[in-house]
């Protein structure tokens, strides 16, 4: 995927029978589908279903296999309830009649009500001052690990600009944070509010792990590590555009057991808050055989 064209494209599920629809994968550098992936071709299929112009506002979803990248994905939407300001849907994702994902997502119709939101507590870098992910490959390409090194490589529909710059070949502990300034490639001023929302839900996925390794960066890495995705959940606050830059302000409170637990906000370059996220992880450190 090249631009914002391919990534609405892919995100996009075709109905097969009432309440059920058909998704494609695409590689985003990983063997199994990614998590992102899943999560927003879930909320495009749960949308369909929803009738009286009510906008998402929170999902929670599990993952518990695998995706293989060859099998379409077939996603069926249950309607939980319609009520007099919210309508609830869950969506079971399934490849070859085994179920997946599962996905439970709230939608309320348009209300006034009081208003605050948690700033920004530090000041942070403006995403010209820094370097894209195809900077980075460009300039440092011929020293970086192979897994990172292809990993970028792959043509992907999001700028991602990091503040904060980690050599993987220091293996140095650091402060359990990570911040990044992310964009869609191409024309994105005249999408409507529920796409916007399954595109922020599929870069949701992106980057939120990073804070729970920085910790054990001495130790730990993605070379030596088993990671995965285990849940997710978000909350969408307000309207946001995808043309201008977001920053992606994540930390990750605790790991533990061979899990990590990382959450994140989402803000506006003007810093206002438009959603927030939450995943737990598998980090689990891979064996050597002796």
């Amino acid at each position: 995927m090249t631009g914002i064209d391919d990534l609405l494209s892919m995100l996009d599920v075709d109905k097969t029978n009432e309440n059920e629809f058909t998704g494609l994968s695409i590689t985003i550098g990983s063997p199994n589908v990614f998590g992102g992936q899943v999560l927003a071709q879930s909320i495009n299929a749960a949308y369909k279903s929803i009738k009286n112009n009510r906008v998402l506002h929170s999902l929670h979803a599990y993952f518990l296999e695998p995706g293989h990248l060859e099998i379409p994905i077939v996603y069926k939407v249950t309607e939980m309830r319609n009520g007099g300001s919210f309508s609830t849907r869950r969506v079971t994702a399934l490849q070859n009649d085994k179920t997946i994902f599962i996905l439970a997502a709230s939608f309320h119709k348009e209300e006034e009500g009081f208003e605050h939101q948690m700033d920004l507590k530090t000041a942070v870098k403006q995403p010209e001052e820094l370097l894209s992910w195809e900077d980075m490959l460009e300039q440092m390409g011929d020293f970086l690990p192979g897994k990172l090194k292809a990993f970028l490589e792959i043509e992907r529909p999001i700028d991602f600009k990091p503040t904060m710059i980690v050599n993987p070949l220091d293996k140095e502990d650091l402060p359990p944070l990570n911040q990044v300034w992310f964009r869609v490639k191409g024309d994105a001023k005249e999408l409507d509010l529920s796409t916007k929302q399954e595109i922020l839900t599929y870069i949701s996925d992106y980057n939120i792990l990073n804070a729970t390794l920085y910790p054990n960066g001495s130790k730990a890495n993605f070379g030596n590590m088993q990671m995965a995705s285990l849940d997710h959940s978000m909350w969408f606050f307000r309207d946001f555009d995808l043309s201008d830059w977001l920053l992606y302000d994540m930390d990750s409170p605790n790991s533990f057991g061979a899990r990590g637990f990382a959450r994140g906000h989402i803000y506006t370059r003007e810093g206002k808050l438009v959603a927030s996220v939450a995943q737990e992880g598998l980090m689990r450190p891979i064996k050597k055989n002796r």
